[in-house]
């Protein structure tokens, strides 16, 4: 299934019906007078979150969402039918906007959460209502009040609890299928991962979390390059970060920097994060030259990078352990006693 996080719809609720016009018509009544009923409610149009969606492509080809119109009224003071209401199903993590893309309408962040984003028109009266002492017979009804109508943006912000961070090819889409069941694509060239991912991390009873992978990031990401204000938008709620540098370039600490200035640059908040920091790739250089990279990052981030290989799992269960800990899962770690020569398994 291809991966959609923001698309335009058009919404409209359904009109009232129309009031009924209509006088009392039968054999041996004299004087009936009016009977006419009133028009049905229309439809209102409502916006939920349900579970089982993590992507918008649905609304990709289904653009215009309708409410029905409500039914109109008829004689012997029968009134229409109410329309029947439309009820868009979003993931958990829909934004919705309107159509200056900056006004927010809702945010959709629990299952079940509902909003209304278009109120159906209100019924007709029909002529019963107009009668008085001095218009016994009128001849007047009311039509049905037009339903609401809007064009509304949604945006889609994955809900992780701790989310992967780094310049493309730093090793995100390897470290998440070698931490969780998901399987990205994998290639040894930049920006293979063109959509944001999932993965369920499970260390044991009561140790299940959510980990996001977003495309790699550039310098610029922030003011929108790369499609990047897009993408730090998937990590704007998750609890923790997990930045990984890969430890083959040549300039470790800028590569950590440039992230950490696009994170600066697009929200304080999200910049402000509980951040673990590690070195991707350790297994293709040696000891020694890890040991360098390892003190040039210590000394741009102030705190000692993790060791990690996603390929041979070194290093992996105790990254997944530190970002339980920062969520509260874990009191303290465990002997990393999993990350022996043969490598972690999720």
């Amino acid at each position: 299934m291809k991966f959609l996080d923001q698309c335009k719809i058009y919404i409209k609720a359904g009109n009232g019906g129309r009031g009924s016009s209509s006088f009392r018509r039968e054999a041996y009544v004299e004087f009936g007078g009016p009977d006419g009923g009133d028009g049905g409610r229309g439809g209102h149009v409502y916006a939920e979150a349900v579970e089982g969606l993590n992507t918008l492509i649905d609304f990709r080809y289904q653009q215009h969402h309708k409410a029905e119109r409500g039914g109109h009224g008829m004689g012997k003071q029968r009134h229409g039918r109410g329309g029947e209401d439309k009820i868009i199903k979003l993931p958990v993590g829909t934004q919705i906007f309107e159509e200056d893309q900056e006004t927010l309408i809702a945010d959709l962040t629990e299952v079940g959460q509902r909003v209304m984003l278009a109120r159906g028109g209100n019924g007709g009266w029909g002529n019963i209502h107009f009668k008085s002492s001095t218009n016994q017979a009128p001849r007047r009804a009311n039509p049905g009040e037009k339903g609401e109508e809007r064009t509304v943006w949604l945006r889609l912000k994955l809900i992780a609890d701790a989310g992967l961070l780094g310049l493309p090819n730093a090793g995100k889409s390897t470290f998440i299928r070698a931490a969780t069941a998901a399987k990205p694509k994998v290639a040894d060239y930049p920006f293979t991962t063109l959509h944001p991912g999932l993965g369920v991390v499970d260390l044991g009873p009561g140790t299940r979390f959510v980990l996001a992978d977003i495309p790699g990031l550039i310098e610029g990401a922030a003011e929108g390059a790369g499609l990047g204000h897009r993408f730090l938008g998937h990590v704007e709620r998750c609890k923790v970060l997990l930045h990984l540098v890969d430890c083959t370039q040549d300039d470790v600490a800028e590569a950590w920097r440039t992230i950490r200035h696009e994170l600066d640059e697009y929200d304080l908040a999200m910049a402000n994060k509980p951040e673990i920091v590690a070195l991707t790739k350790v297994d293709a250089l040696t000891e020694d030259m890890v040991d360098e990279q390892a003190a040039a990052l210590k000394a741009a981030c102030g705190q000692e990078p993790l060791r990690i290989s996603s390929v041979a799992g070194t290093g992996v269960r105790k990254a997944l352990g530190l970002i339980a800990k920062e969520l509260g899962h874990l009191e303290e770690l465990e002997d990393e006693e999993a990350d022996s020569e043969e490598g972690w398994q999720p």
